[in-house]
């Protein structure tokens, strides 16, 4: 006989739960790390407001211009900093302390945003105003770029958490990306591109006082210095004598090159061929953020670096895929789900190609060859910006994206050619460095 006194037995959590729960910790196993935590808290708010600022940027040049060349100026302005600076800036992240060196460029490009929203808001914005200013956050973001990426790796307390990391930073980029612009839009559509300006001018605070807040151990010293030509010098004989990193290296380039620079001429397809506004732009743009949202999701739920060789081919083809389609695309729907592939292609791409670099470079040598990431990654885009732009204006911009489209194909096939060949380098590095297991192979 039963009494309401009997002892009750907590019932045992379903075993669905308790394994959706233990995904979730996995999927979010860096945040361990308070450093990082910070940094995902200040970057998340500062990255909706440098999306916003890109997609303003862009609106503002093609509503004042109307011309698909000018596009592909200001982009090539605004990256090919990257391309010059980012080796020195690459010595650099290997000789000072990191965070100093992104206060500094945090600090530079909420001035920069602060200036142009004064300019648009008062009216006597022109377009000479707008390629210089992208210059100048072009020049900030070279020096950026490289120590940042070099820094993920001291924000992380423990070494199997970094590929975890870069697959949530590009979560956090990409899901930036999925917010930013669809407000973008609706802010330029209502209350004009100025107010995009001032509010990325202030999501650059956020970030700022993550820093601030950071308690960072030092890097060892360095027992030996030398001039910076000569550790340029180092640093470009390393990376393209290793067989893996210069083959990652040159993939990416030629997607930068050949593909990224489809997304400069975006309002171009915006208005002429869907025949749409900057909401129509603001769509566009947040389908390939959703896309490089689930590629991101996807990597950042891998518990090993294994496969990823594969990833990136895959990865590569599905962007080529995704571009190409857009540029023969006439319909507002298959230009939005084609645009859903390229980005998760795109993000998984960079994000792969990054977490094998990340993971095979000798640690004196990180920051010079994040820098030539940087340069592949993002030094080559405007070269493709101004080609795009220039190409677009003469024999169109549907045949200029197709044409990047079946470039990227074929890089994609040339990277799976040589992928056994990499892979015999690469897996003893994992081994030695108790990444992976021989059991694991």
């Amino acid at each position: 006989m039963e009494t309401g006194t009997e002892k009750q037995h907590p019932t045992p959590e379903p075993k669905e739960k308790r394994e959706a729960q233990t995904r979730a910790r996995s999927l979010l196993r860096a945040l361990r790390s308070r450093n990082y935590r910070l940094f995902v808290a200040g970057q998340g708010v500062s990255l909706i407001g440098t999306w916003m600022q890109q997609v303003a940027m862009s609106w503002l040049v093609y509503r004042m211009t109307g011309s698909a060349m000018l596009l592909g100026i200001v982009g090539f302005t605004s990256q090919i900093p990257s391309f010059l600076l980012a080796p020195v800036a690459g010595v650099l992240a290997d000789r000072w302390e990191k965070r100093r060196l992104l206060l500094a460029t945090q600090t530079l490009a909420l001035t920069q945003a602060a200036l142009l929203a004064i300019i648009v808001l008062t009216g006597i914005v022109q377009i000479w105003h707008i390629v210089l200013l992208s210059l100048f956050l072009g020049i900030v973001n070279a020096f950026d770029i490289p120590v940042r990426q070099s820094f993920v790796v001291q924000m992380v307390d423990s070494r199997e958490d970094l590929s975890n990391a870069i697959a949530l930073n590009s979560s956090m980029v990409n899901g930036a990306k999925l917010i930013g612009p669809t407000i973008a839009g609706l802010l330029v559509a209502s209350v004009g591109e100025g107010v995009c300006f001032a509010i990325n001018s202030a999501s650059y605070l956020a970030v700022i006082a993550a820093l601030a807040a950071m308690r960072v151990a030092p890097l060892p010293p360095r027992l030996q210095r030398h001039n910076v030509l000569h550790e340029l010098h180092e640093g470009v004989r390393y990376a393209f004598d290793f067989k893996p990193i210069r083959s990652i290296l040159l993939l990416l380039a030629l997607v930068s090159l050949m593909g990224m620079p489809y997304s400069v001429l975006i309002p171009v397809f915006a208005s002429e061929v869907l025949h749409g506004s900057s909401h129509t732009y603001g769509f566009l743009m947040t389908a390939s953020g959703s896309g490089a949202f689930a590629g991101a999701f996807y990597l950042a739920s891998r518990r090993s670096v294994l496969g990823l060789g594969m990833v990136i081919v895959r990865a590569a083809i599905f962007f080529g895929t995704g571009i190409s389609v857009f540029a023969i695309s006439n319909s507002f729907a298959l230009s939005m789900a084609s645009l859903v592939m390229a980005g998760f292609g795109a993000m998984t791409l960079v994000a792969s190609s990054n977490t094998v670099i990340q993971t095979i470079v000798d640690e004196d040598k990180r920051g010079r060859v994040m820098s030539f990431f940087t340069m592949a990654f993002i030094g080559m885009t405007p070269f493709g910006s101004l080609v795009a732009g220039t190409l677009a204006g003469s024999i169109g911009a549907k045949e200029t994206v197709l044409v990047g489209g079946m470039c990227c194909l074929a890089g994609g096939m040339i990277f799976f050619r040589k992928l056994p060949l990499l892979r015999k380098i690469i897996r003893p590095i994992y081994i030695d460095r108790d990444i992976i297991h021989e059991k694991e192979i």
